[in-house]
């Protein structure tokens, strides 16, 4: 028997296509509005992007890289500056539309957040210091988030990205709340992805480095059953088509990261949220708590040389 975990979640490389690390997209049993591609690439490597009816963001993770995309009237060349890691500050990324096709070349890690669309957006690249950095939360439960594809922040047809970066023992995604049904002005219905890294927090040397993880759990609502409850490490995905979603906690001595990627059946392009009623009075108490100083996390050194 199939668990929903087992379902609805997936190890590193479980997902692995075609020369891609993870594929998210509706080759998964009742997946409709969201994809990821992850991938691993060295000097030499080129991975493809197909002309297809699916808006795109590609996103460093780690490292540096050029794409050539392709669309009328003509051929780009977009250079990624990249960062160092996921935990050195927000990067660099391109946004391209329906209908282009793209290679990507470089060293590092990168990640493709997805969304079937046939309306077309201008292509778009965002620098690094126009991302958008926000904090939120107060106390354990601050973090630190970049909204490189939201609403505000990007021209897009259907995709709503995001990627949020949490502190040793701090808590994200929460209160944990929903976004599956359509309640107008109050909540709009979103798949979402949460593709995961961990590493040592700052300033620490564990003699494993590889063995940094995070905890993170979804559980069912009225739209549908779903539990998740998984210890998360670099690589592993969560897929939320529906359900209270949340903590995503940053376990002692390791930092967690995330990278969200929604999109769904709704008219309008925009993330509005339910809290679960039993938590949802956890964000009043954020008012008497400082804010994590530890935060905002940056790369001084302006990413990859």
């Amino acid at each position: 028997m199939i668990t929903d975990d087992q379902r609805w979640f997936f190890r590193r490389g479980q997902l692995s296509r075609d020369g891609w690390e993870s594929v998210v997209d509706d080759a998964v049993p009742r997946w409709q509005h969201t994809g990821i591609r992850v991938a691993e690439v060295g000097d030499g490597d080129v991975l493809a992007l197909a002309d297809i009816a699916a808006e795109r963001i590609i996103v460093p993770l780690s490292g540096s890289f050029h794409v050539v995309h392709r669309h009328h009237p003509g051929e780009w060349e977009t250079r990624l500056n990249g960062r160092r890691s996921v935990f050195h500050g927000p990067t660099d990324v391109l946004y391209l539309p329906c209908g282009v096709s793209a290679e990507v070349r470089g060293e590092g890690r990168f990640a493709v957040a997805e969304s079937p669309t046939d309306r077309r957006r201008p292509w778009r690249y965002i620098p690094a210091e126009d991302v958008p950095i926000e904090l939120r939360g107060a106390g354990r439960s601050s973090r630190q988030v970049h909204n490189f594809g939201t609403p505000g922040a990007l021209d897009a047809t259907r995709l709503i990205v995001c990627e949020v970066v949490t502190p040793a023992e701090n808590w994200s995604s929460y209160p944990p709340h929903k976004h599956d049904e359509h309640a107008e002005g109050q909540e709009s219905r979103l798949e979402e992805i949460y593709y995961f890294e961990s590493a040592p927090a700052r300033g620490t040397s564990p003699m494993q480095p590889d063995a940094a993880f995070g905890m993170f759990s979804a559980y069912s609502s009225p739209a549908g059953d779903i539990e998740i409850d998984a210890m998360v490490r670099t690589g592993d995905i969560a897929l939320v088509p529906y359900g209270y979603h949340g903590p995503a906690a940053a376990a002692p001595g390791y930092d967690l990261y995330y990278l969200n990627v929604m999109a769904g059946p709704d008219p309008d392009r925009a993330w509005l949220i339910s809290d679960d009623p039993a938590h949802a009075w956890v964000r009043d108490s954020w008012d008497d708590q400082p804010f994590d100083a530890r935060l905002p996390y940056r790369d001084d050194a302006g990413g990859p040389q």
